[in-house]
C-alpha cells in the first residue's frame, strides 16, 4: 500500500463542510465562481430547501423553485429586488415533482418568460400530483393505508393534513424540456452530464460536472439527513428502497471522491462516498430493527412505525411519511427474501424468514 496515496484518499473521504452557515433569508452565497447558492423556508419540519443558480451567459439557469405558496413568492420577491436585483433566469432546471422542489415553477416560467427542463417522469408526476384529489384516488390510499393497519382515526388523518403538502404547486407550464439520464447539457462554461435516480423520487435529476468537481445531489445524497424514501398507494408494491440503494451504489462506482457536493437541503459538502455509506448503514439498521420485531410473532406497518422511528413524536404529515418509508422496508426486506407477508382480516402481517 502507498501511504502517501492512502493519506489522499482518506483525506477525500473525510466528511466537511466548507460552510456550516447557509444563507440567509436575503442573502445569496457564492460557492464556485459562477455557482450562487439560496435557501428558501419550507413550513413543516424539514424547514428549508436549497436553490442553486448557475452561470449561463447572460443570466443564471435556477435549479428548483422551491414551495409553492405565498412566503416563498415573497422570499422570492425580495431575492430578485436585492441581492438578486436585475439577474435573469435563462431555464429552470427541475430536479423531481416534491411540491418544495417543484412547487413554484409555473411562477418562475411565467416571470421570466423562460422553459422549464425536467425528466420526463418527474413532470408527469408533478401533474400526477395536481390531479391527485380525486375521490378514487383517496379511496385507493385509505384502503393501502388500512391494509397496513392504519386504524380508521389515524387514516383519515393521514388523508387529510398528512397529505396537505402535496397541493402546494403552482400551476404546472402545459411544456416542458426533457433530459435523460446520459444526457450532457451546457450551462454557461461548464458541460454537466445528466444522472437520474430512483427511490426518493421516481427519476430525480442530479447534475455532474467533471471539469469543476461539482455535484448537484438534490435529494438523493443530503449532508446530514436521510432524504425519505417512501411506497405509496399509487404503486404498493413498489421496491423504492432498492431503487434507492442501487442508486447509491452506482454513484459510488461512477463518481470520484474529491467533489464538491451541492445538496437539495442541508449544506455543501465534501466525502461524497462516506456520506453514501452512511445512508446505506442507516437503510440496514432500520432493516435489522424490523427483522428483530418481526422474529417472533408477525407485525403490521403501523406496529412497526414506533420501532423504527422512536425518536421523535410524528404530526400527521411527519406520520404520513414516516407510514411510506416503513413500507418501503417491508417491501425492499421482501423482494431480499428477508421478510414474509400474509394477509390476517385484510391487514398485511410481516415475519422474519
Amino acid at each position: 500500500m502507498n501511504p502517501k496515496t492512502d493519506t489522499v484518499q482518506s483525506s477525500a473521504e473525510a466528511l466537511r463542510y466548507p460552510w456550516e452557515q447557509h444563507p440567509g433569508p436575503e442573502e445569496v452565497v457564492e460557492v464556485r465562481p459562477g455557482v450562487l447558492w439560496a435557501r428558501l423556508k419550507l413550513p413543516f419540519r424539514l424547514n428549508h430547501v436549497n436553490i442553486y443558480l448557475l452561470a449561463d451567459g447572460d443570466g443564471y439557469a435556477m435549479v428548483d423553485a422551491g414551495f409553492g405558496n405565498e412566503e416563498t413568492i415573497e422570499a422570492w420577491t425580495r431575492l430578485f429586488e436585492g441581492p438578486l436585483k436585475g439577474v435573469n433566469i435563462t431555464r429552470l432546471i427541475v430536479t423531481h415533482s416534491h411540491p418544495d422542489h417543484v412547487g413554484l415553477a409555473g411562477w418562475i416560467v411565467e416571470r421570466f418568460n423562460c422553459p422549464l427542463v425536467m425528466s420526463q417522469v418527474e413532470y408527469l408526476q408533478s401533474v400526477y400530483h395536481q390531479n391527485r384529489g380525486t375521490e378514487e384516488r383517496r379511496e385507493a390510499q385509505r384502503l393501502f393505508f388500512r391494509r397496513h393497519g392504519m386504524d380508521e382515526s389515524l387514516t383519515e388523518k393521514l388523508l387529510g393534513r398528512g397529505q396537505d403538502y402535496l397541493k402546494r404547486v403552482s400551476v404546472l407550464p402545459p411544456s416542458y424540456r426533457r433530459i435523460s439520464h446520459g444526457d450532457e447539457i451546457v450551462i454557461g462554461t461548464r458541460r454537466f452530464k445528466v444522472i437520474t435516480g430512483g427511490g426518493h423520487a421516481l427519476d430525480q435529476v442530479m447534475l455532474y460536472c467533471a471539469g469543476d468537481k461539482l455535484f448537484l445531489s438534490a435529494d438523493q445524497v443530503l449532508s446530514k439527513i436521510s432524504p425519505n424514501v417512501s411506497v405509496w398507494a399509487v404503486e404498493p408494491d413498489q421496491n423504492s428502497l432498492g431503487e434507492y440503494l442501487a442508486s447509491l451504489a452506482s454513484l459510488t462506482t461512477t463518481l470520484p471522491y474529491d467533489l464538491l457536493v451541492l445538496p437539495g437541503h442541508g449544506v455543501p459538502f465534501y466525502g461524497l462516498k462516506t456520506r453514501i455509506k452512511q445512508l446505506a448503514d442507516h437503510h440496514e439498521e432500520r432493516c435489522r430493527l424490523i427483522a428483530e420485531a418481526c422474529s417472533e410473532e408477525p407485525q403490521t406497518s403501523r406496529a412497526l412505525v414506533p420501532v423504527v422511528f422512536n425518536k421523535h413524536v410524528l404530526d400527521e404529515h411527519q406520520m404520513g411519511f414516516a407510514a411510506g418509508e416503513l413500507v418501503a422496508h417491508v417491501n425492499y426486506m421482501i423482494v431480499e427474501g428477508r421478510l414474509t407477508a400474509e394477509t390476517k382480516d385484510g391487514v398485511l402481517q410481516f415475519r422474519t424468514t
